[in-house]
């Protein structure tokens, strides 16, 4: 069956295309040229609407302990947003921390036809790839996170060389299945447990004699030598801690022209200038991310409201749980690999470190010049959870109503940014670029977030409207490889997404000590840590999709 798309505006980044109609053609889940003999067996007229790809969320907490952990401690939360079983959709609930199948259809609802995990425990991999595997509709994928594991440390604590650490990355990323790496509060998880309560880029582990300045030099090389796409996703030192913009602009100095992702770069831009020692360091970031081509960044935009905290670090979650909104928290730990929080927060507009914090974000974003390496993100549930994307995308490209939201909020906060004075609105090409095209392109994903010959036909179409929110919440139809999922904001079909992972080469000879450290201390064997692909196949929910290696890396 050939379906066509006719007189859409186009928006196509990857290839050049800025509001440019033309006709999409789809056969068999692609997009195909046209037809030599004309004939069409279904076509759709969306002449004067907004054509993109499926938008891509490259960081997004939807599966694993900690999102398991937040969806059980907050009953209240459930009632928030929930779906009635239907003869199509099953029933699901939650609106800060939703279930799987709320997540799917949410998610498919605004136009999004992919979110990545960032942060997969490797021995808790099997239960964050069950949870992603009950998340319809949206392709998945799943960064694996290493750098407070006890076995990297005490390879790094004997000088292992460069080779080894590569070999455990490359065998982590396959036995994981993951698409990428990525690493939490280098070092501080573990540093954690042996009683300090942080840990900044040059200070040493007090066990492992390592530092965060190590992990994050042998992590990045490792990703880069073994040809992992996506560059080393970094939660770095000192989340939250006023003055820790200087430790960013330290590990961003320290990358030496390695590529490097900082992730919810909000949390780690702040001074301590002024009364309330909180200050902005949103100009100096972007200003150093504008310098140094080989960063990008994802923002991690805070935004009004109830949500919850949940993530790998534990350190900066225990610091953290004084605040908590309702006051119940979580701390834990799965063989001692790695750790995590939940923090329930409310997020408050006369607040001043919270109003402060939700101009950071956007300075961040109107500051950072190149659309290409800066992500749109609120670390969901983080900073807020992803259905508040089109009230944000709206705060980007119209000043006027943000300088109005900015005038309602904390007085002294509101004299401490540069905010006001912004121009810049950003428009629907480079909103395409964070949110299709450039996400596409960083987590690795040759045939998404492009409309060329040969991509998926993961498509979204809306109706231009002035108020950008209500543009971007519901979109006429959306297209999941080439089913019709979504018809005027509302799903009308289930289907279930790709599981994206990428296969480095590795020397087999490092299963031998893994499988000794494995015996003597893990209560699971080696063999049931590795996932098949069998496990992410079965029962015929979505395939797995392996993304190419870089040029130079190994097949």
């Amino acid at each position: 069956m050939l379906l066509k798309l006719t007189g859409g505006r186009i928006f196509d980044p990857a290839h050049d295309l800025n509001d440019v109609v033309r006709d999409i053609y789809i056969r068999d889940g692609r997009i195909v040229d046209k037809p030599a003999d004309g004939r069409i067996d279904e076509e759709i007229d969306v002449r004067g609407k907004v054509i993109m790809a499926g938008a891509i969320d490259m960081h997004t907490h939807i599966g694993g302990g900690k999102v398991n952990i937040a969806r059980t401690m907050l009953p209240e939360d459930h009632a928030q947003a929930v779906y009635e079983r239907t003869e199509l959709l099953r029933s699901g609930t939650g609106h800060a921390a939703p279930s799987t199948l709320t997540t799917g259809y949410r998610y498919a609802e605004m136009g999004y036809t992919a979110g990545f995990e960032p942060a997969v425990l490797p021995i808790n991999a099997r239960q964050a790839h069950m949870e992603m595997h009950d998340t319809p509709i949206i392709d998945k994928g799943g960064y694996v996170m290493l750098g407070s594991d006890d076995f990297l440390l005490r390879m790094m604590a004997a000088n292992s060389d460069q080779e080894a650490i590569n070999n455990y990355v490359a065998w982590t990323i396959n036995h994981a299945q993951a698409v990428g790496l990525k690493v939490v509060n280098p070092g501080g998880i573990s540093a954690f447990k042996f009683n300090q309560r942080k840990l900044d880029l040059d200070e040493k582990n007090e066990f492992y004699g390592v530092t965060p300045r190590d992990i994050l030099h042998r992590l990045s090389r490792a990703v880069q030598e073994i040809g992992v796409p996506h560059p080393l996703h970094v939660h770095g030192c000192n989340l939250g801690v006023p003055g820790n913009m200087q430790t960013t602009l330290d590990t961003i100095q320290g990358a030496e022209g390695v590529p490097m992702h900082l992730t919810h770069i909000q949390f780690h831009s702040y001074g301590t200038e002024g009364d309330f020692k909180f200050s902005s360091g949103a100009a100096e970031i972007a200003e150093a991310i504008n310098k140094h081509k080989n960063i990008t960044v994802d923002v991690g935009q805070i935004l009004f409201g109830q949500t919850v905290t949940a993530s790998g670090d534990n350190m900066r979650q225990f610091a953290g749980a004084p605040h908590a909104h309702p006051n119940k928290w979580v701390c834990m730990d799965i063989e001692c690999e790695a750790g995590c929080g939940v923090v329930p927060f409310k997020y408050k507009d006369q607040s001043y470190v919270n109003a402060l914090q939700w101009m950071i974000g956007l300075e961040t974003f109107l500051m950072v010049d190149d659309p290409w390496r800066i992500f749109l993100t609120t670390d969901h549930p983080n900073g807020a959870p992803f259905t508040s994307y089109p009230h944000l995308i709206k705060l980007l490209m119209d000043k006027s109503f943000r300088n109005d939201m900015l005038s309602t909020l904390h007085p002294e906060a509101q004299k401490a940014t540069h905010l006001a004075s912004l121009d810049r609105e950003y428009s629907l090409y480079e909103i395409a670029i964070m949110t299709r095209a450039g996400a596409a392109k960083l987590v690795g994903l040759a045939d998404r977030g492009h409309l060329g010959i040969g991509a998926a036909a993961d498509i979204t179409v809306y109706t231009d409207n002035s108020d950008r929110e209500k543009m971007f919440e519901k979109p006429d139809y959306v297209f999941k490889d080439g089913q019709m999922v979504v018809r005027n904001g509302q799903v009308i079909k289930i289907t279930w997404g790709t599981t994206h992972v990428v296969k480095p080469e590795y020397d087999v000879s490092i299963e031998k000590p893994l499988q000794q450290y494995f015996d003597k201390f893990h209560t699971l064997k080696m063999s049931n840590f590795k996932i098949s692909n069998d496990e992410i196949i079965d029962d015929g929910r979505g395939s797995l999709t392996i993304q190419p290696l870089h040029k130079g890396g190994r097949l």
